[in-house]
């Protein structure tokens, strides 16, 4: 079963044509949904504004070869690796989401697109991805939903408490849940492809009120941000001063005032242990 493309043999009951048309649909969704996003919220606008506000304090001008080294390292530290998220357990979580969602996405269009009926064949190997895609999907999502939640974590509130927010990810994790239960039980017509298409709809359409827009800015704002530490500019934050300097102390002088002329590095204390104080 996990060697059969689920999709071919949908297609004696729907047409092709009718699955090539939903994927493309959901396509536009996004795109629909991630346009409406950025002019409600103005992000797009209030990135070329601040962007273009930070460089009018820039004390260094940054080359096209730094700025190319600088993209490339956000593509392999914030986009490929996560590395923004400093706790590997949702480092670790994020990344199997990520990954089995392209994965799960990019294997399902290939099928419904490349191999849509039983008359050409699938390769074995794109079934077995898409369902390793399906599961790696849903063991990063309910590991998240489950134990990391940052709000459940520190608060102490109840797993199953869901805002709207929370949209993102319960219909991420009903899509691979409900194509994995309905791949598992033979395929076809059934109410668990009824329920995976529900769950893949409200994730494609519901963009404009969840977090899925989100993956399109992110990179870019991590981008123009190590942009700004670059060139100086520190999108027009004060400077990072060493407060056991003399100078600075006497800039200051309520430093050593109230903190003493050798002030003790107070450390990032936000890693400094896990929130389980309620």
């Amino acid at each position: 079963m996990l060697t059969s493309n689920p999709f071919a043999a949908l297609s004696e009951v729907i047409s092709p044509a009718m699955m090539q048309g939903y994927i493309v649909l959901m396509v536009l969704l996004v795109m629909g949904g991630t346009i409406l996003d950025m002019m409600h919220k103005k992000s797009a606008q209030y990135f070329f504004e601040n962007a273009k506000k930070a460089k009018k304090s820039a004390k260094r001008s940054v080359g096209a070869g730094e700025k190319a080294s600088i993209a490339a390292s956000v593509l392999v530290n914030e986009v490929l690796t996560s590395g923004e998220f400093s706790n590997p357990r949702r480092r670790l979580s994020h990344l199997l989401t990520m990954y089995g969602f392209i994965i799960f996405a990019v294997t399902t269009a290939i099928m419904i697109f490349g191999y849509p009926t039983p008359a050409t064949p699938t390769p074995a190997l794109l079934p077995q991805l898409w369902h390793i895609g399906a599961l790696m999907l849903a063991v990063g999502g309910y590991w998240f939903w489950l134990f990391i939640r940052v709000d459940v974590s520190a608060e102490g509130l109840p797993w199953f408490r869901f805002e709207r927010a929370d949209l993102f990810i319960l219909s991420l994790l009903a899509t691979s849940t409900f194509a994995l239960i309905w791949s598992f039980t033979g395929g076809g017509l059934t109410i668990f492809f009824a329920l995976f298409i529900l769950a893949s709809t409200l994730l494609f359409g519901g963009v404009y009120w969840s977090k899925f827009a989100h993956m399109f800015f992110k990179p870019a704002a991590a981008h123009q941000k190590k942009i700004t530490m670059a060139d100086g500019s520190r999108e027009n934050l004060p400077p990072d001063y060493d407060l056991t300097d003399p100078e600075v102390q006497r800039k200051f002088p309520d430093i050593p005032m109230y903190m003493g002329k050798n002030p003790p590095n107070m450390g990032l204390c936000i890693k400094a242990e896990r929130p389980n104080h309620y």
